[in-house]
């Protein structure tokens, strides 16, 4: 699961635990249930990734009209449902949005569908939420919002789901970069390894663990030399085991909603050198938790890297500071406010 899977369900069953009824409606997929309760929360399932969208419309109008929601919330993935526009029984309407696609349409979509992504669906798709009350998770996607006339943008944290270690661990004996993610385009792990080629020239013990899964493991297995290895998709406990023992995260994203791998490696004490762009500058407090490099710059990338592996003061410094930011965050806090925004708004 992404990031926006991940709060969905962690947010969810704990407004079941707290009383709440909740629904989620989602594309099916092969051998999926049309219908299940998972965690308390009703899953309802129907169409493909193009076609969930329509299909929740005709949902409403055939179920969901008569069952009395109080609150619909549109959760936007690039695509939004345009909730807003159909939903006629007197529910309170909010959007969630972790991130604007933006960039992504050129790594994740070929043309013309970049090209109009870009310059225009996203654009005039998100436009027509300006007086929907609209959630976020950081104030790089608020003030994304913001300048496209969206009137009213509620920031709540992301969370954790598992409480951070009471001090920074014992680390791997040779120098450990670990790159968490998925491997797809707009994530640049290739950034990870070409930048980790340089830091092989200066740091000839140093390693790179790649923990994910995805479309580009083939293309990045050919371009990785001595020192790299890929573990594939692991279970929670096994990613944070290896997370745990490295020295440093390396994020590349193109951008991020938030960056949950951030929290959860400062969480186990490994602090992040990352991409100054929207959601890391947010994750990550910079020269702080973690350290924040221009854009795209690989040698800068892995020159900040070096500084971080050589200098011990400097990465137990970042280390000890990124484990004590992560124990502000938490998924009973992150329901909790979401809840009362949404209670407030109701009220008023």
């Amino acid at each position: 699961m992404g990031g926006a899977e991940i709060f969905t369900k962690e947010v969810a069953t704990r407004w079941v635990k707290a009383g709440h009824q909740v629904t989620l409606f989602a594309a099916a997929y092969p051998d999926g249930k049309s219908e299940e309760i998972v965690d308390g929360v009703r899953i309802v399932r129907s169409g493909g990734r193009f076609s969930v969208y329509l299909k929740a419309k005709k949902f409403y109008a055939k179920q969901f009209r008569d069952e009395g929601f109080d609150i619909i919330i549109d959760e936007i993935n690039t695509r939004p449902f345009f909730v807003h526009k159909f939903a006629d029984n007197k529910e309170k309407v909010f959007a969630l949005i972790h991130q604007l696609a933006r960039e992504y349409w050129f790594y994740e979509t070929s043309f013309p569908i970049s090209y109009l992504g870009y310059y225009f669906f996203e654009d005039r798709w998100l436009r027509s939420y300006v007086e929907v009350p609209t959630v976020t998770v950081s104030n790089s996607t608020k003030q994304d919002l913001a300048s496209l006339g969206i009137k009213s943008v509620f920031l709540v944290p992301e969370g954790l789901n598992f409480k951070p270690l009471t001090q920074v661990p014992n680390k791997s004996k040779n120098p450990v970069i670990v790159y968490v993610g998925r491997l797809k385009r707009s994530k640049r792990p290739d950034h990870a390894i070409k930048a980790f080629k340089i830091v092989k020239q200066k740091i000839p013990n140093a390693e790179l663990w790649i923990l994910g899964e995805g479309p580009c493991m083939k293309d990045l297995a050919k371009i990785a030399g001595e020192g790299v290895e890929f573990f594939g998709g692991l279970s929670n406990i096994e990613r944070r085991n290896l997370i745990k023992k490295s020295w440093l995260l390396v994020n590349p994203s193109i951008r991020e909603g938030w960056g949950l791998n951030v929290i959860e490696a400062a969480a186990l004490g490994t602090p992040c050198v990352g991409y100054d762009v929207s959601g890391l500058r947010d994750s990550v407090k910079n020269e702080v938790t973690g350290l924040l490099i221009e854009n795209g710059n690989l040698d800068a990338f892995a020159k900040e890297i070096i500084h971080v592996l050589e200098n011990d003061l400097l990465r137990c410094a970042l280390s000890e500071n990124a484990l004590k930011y992560s124990q502000e965050f938490s998924w009973d806090k992150t329901a909790e406010q979401f809840m009362k925004i949404m209670e407030h708004l109701i009220n008023e």
